[in-house]
């Protein structure tokens, strides 16, 4: 057996104009990486790697050209792959540079390991057995596109709702929460907010303390990442529970994990594997937080139903969940079918439903 690797490049159409604090969003591009040996052609891992414009890690110029280096790399190797192995491969092969690769080549591996399956970890929830809790996602956009999208979600039968917020009237922001929170109480919806960092340091703590009267979860870090000392006195201070999300992109050692969590203390930490390294870099993240009691929940990175399935299926391993950022797979118009519906607020596994990857192949630049 000798292990080849490419690439794909495939562009994903959103369904609407996707509105954060940081622009609005109507594509995504996403590098979609196969492994595959030429003697069991029927055999192919797939995995995603799918930097965020202005925010990845690794959303460089060169981003692509790196990426066909490594696959070049990989394939020159001679490989055979073991799950042992898999980890000794990422370090020395891939740079911590590029979380998003990192994250594709492992997800690709995993897949080839069991087969090509689409089966990253097997577990209850690929057997149809079990669903995932996960929140309903009110993007940015004018008041009433996002009480429409409020409506839409509460119909659908979310119990929790996180809204992006940051970018419209903060008094229009607190109107939505109000109304919301006018029809449904703390313990029939929870609500959690999103500020991408849109808070300035001088006015964070103010906007907060009013954010807090609306009974919400947590905030999503409210202030731009590079701030940690005024973030820690946030912490420390804040009456609303507050989640680091863009300041732990970039800490790739152990030892600065550690660190950041520790001066910092946040009550919840939101991981992305695209912007952070990849699965075993959440599984050091899931290891800090339970040993500083601090919460975690898992957030996909705006992929594909490739990139999605891949987190999905590792949030799956762990029980007692909080709910989870898993509820992307509709965004797009042009997604790969997969196995993963979302119904009455929880993502499951579908055995009745099929991957179809043909889009990739008639729609992706090689």
């Amino acid at each position: 057996m000798s292990l080849k690797a490419d690439y794909l490049k495939y562009t994903l159409h959103f369904r609407f104009e996707a509105g954060t604090s940081r622009g609005t969003l109507t594509e995504k591009t996403s590098y979609i990486i196969r492994l595959f040996d030429d003697e069991n052609p029927g055999v192919i891992g797939y995995g995603e790697c799918g930097p965020l414009k202005g925010l990845s890690y690794d959303d460089r110029p060169d981003f692509e050209e790196c990426l066909r280096q490594y696959c070049v790399e990989f394939t020159a190797m001679d490989l055979q792959l073991f799950s042992w192995n898999v980890p000794i491969v990422l370090n020395q092969v891939i740079s911590p540079q590029f979380p998003s690769i990192l994250f594709g080549f492992e997800t690709a591996m995993l897949d080839f390991l069991t087969g090509g399956k689409r089966i990253i970890r097997p577990s209850d929830f690929i057997s149809g057995q079990r669903s995932l809790p996960i929140n309903g996602l009110i993007w940015i956009g004018s008041q009433s596109f996002m009480r429409q999208q409020i409506d839409e979600k509460l119909l659908a039968g979310y119990t929790t709702l996180k809204l992006k917020i940051g970018a419209i009237d903060f008094d229009q922001e607190c109107d939505l929460l109000a109304m919301i929170r006018e029809r449904f109480p703390a313990d029939q919806i929870t609500l959690r907010v999103d500020a991408n960092g849109a808070f300035s340091p001088d006015e964070a703590m103010k906007k907060l303390e009013r954010l807090a009267a609306f009974d919400l979860h947590s905030i999503e870090q409210p202030i731009r990442k590079g701030q940690p000392d005024l973030l820690a006195d946030l912490c420390t201070h804040s009456p609303l529970p507050i989640a680091l999300d863009e300041e732990l992109i970039g800490q790739m050692e152990y030892v600065h994990k550690f660190r950041l969590l520790k001066k910092i203390q946040p009550q919840y930490i939101v991981l992305k594997p695209t912007l952070l390294g990849g699965l075993r870099h959440c599984d050091e993240w899931i290891e800090l937080a339970n040993r500083l009691n601090i919460g975690w929940w898992l957030t996909s990175a705006l992929e594909s139903n490739i990139g999605l399935n891949a987190v999905a299926q590792y949030t799956a391993q762990f029980k007692n969940l909080l709910p989870q950022g898993l509820g992307t797979g509709q965004l797009y118009h042009n997604n790969v079918d997969s196995p993963l519906v979302v119904e009455h607020g929880q993502l499951r596994y579908d055995l009745s439903r099929t991957w179809n990857l043909g889009p990739l192949f008639t729609d992706a630049t090689h």
